[in-house]
């Protein structure tokens, strides 16, 4: 078993879910990070494409949707390294549409990858948290969970769910040493982005104020402020990082 603390990333193999992976590494943790059961890679092959030469983060598939997936995989990371003292709910879906096009299917499917597995992992690891007196919990919402946005009822609902998912769970846990905070990243350089055509590309930084797309590493950052020892007195607390496109 590991004598690092234990942290869990959802969508860890993602754009900005890898990025978090790495610099919780650098920071010193023992990072298990997700990725689908159904990816094409084996998890050797895609720790060296992602991760090669960070030894202390290990990829475990999970279907982060399904409340018995989440089950079988913190009782796992117990078994193999230890109780999970930070909790990084990263993984999240679009299958955008206008509603009146959306297909109950589209609904279901992304709320339950976006906001179901924040509570199905929260649930599951915040009275250990709690037990140990301390613990990190960090949500990523969305810009969109903020402000909304057309076609996509869907995804910008579950978003701001983790908002007040957030604020709730923070509030429970807070006399027990356990922080509870989120992030609401906007428009960030990963591939879904940056596959985009260039002339929605270039019509999305027109409207950011600083004039360019946000890196995963920016968002990284900010996740090992908030896990650092020294933010106890953070919670229940959004981190906007959009670059000024939403100033609320």
């Amino acid at each position: 078993m590991s004598q690092k603390k234990i942290c869990l990333v959802t969508g860890g193999t993602g754009g900005i879910g890898s990025a978090i992976a790495k610099a919780l590494s650098g920071a010193g943790f023992t990072v298990i990070a997700t990725c689908r059961p159904s990816s094409e890679l084996s998890t050797d092959v895609m720790h060296d494409k992602l991760f090669f030469g960070y030894d202390d983060i290990h990829i475990y598939p999970a279907d982060v949707s399904n409340f018995n997936s989440c089950c079988s995989l913190v009782e796992t990371i117990l078994v193999d390294f230890g109780p999970i003292s930070v909790l990084i709910n990263n993984a999240g879906i679009t299958d955008d549409s206008s509603i009146k096009k959306m297909e109950i299917r589209q609904w279901h499917s992304v709320t339950a990858n976006n906001l179901d597995s924040v509570f199905y992992l929260s649930k599951l690891v915040f009275r250990s948290m709690c037990d140990q007196e301390w613990g990190r919990i960090v949500n990523i919402s969305s810009i969109n969970g903020q402000k909304g946005q057309f076609g996509q009822v869907n995804y910008a609902a579950s978003k701001a769910g983790v908002l007040g998912f957030t604020k709730s769970l923070a509030a429970e846990g807070a006399r027990f040493g356990v922080t509870v905070n989120s992030i609401s990243p906007g428009y960030i350089e990963t591939k879904m982005v940056i596959d985009l055509p260039d002339e929605i590309i270039t019509s999305i930084v027109s409207e950011i104020p600083v004039g360019r797309l946000g890196k995963p590493f920016e968002i990284a950052h900010t996740v090992c402020y908030i896990v650092d020892e020294k933010s106890g007195f953070l919670t229940g607390s959004n981190i906007a990082i959009n670059g000024g496109q939403h100033m609320f």
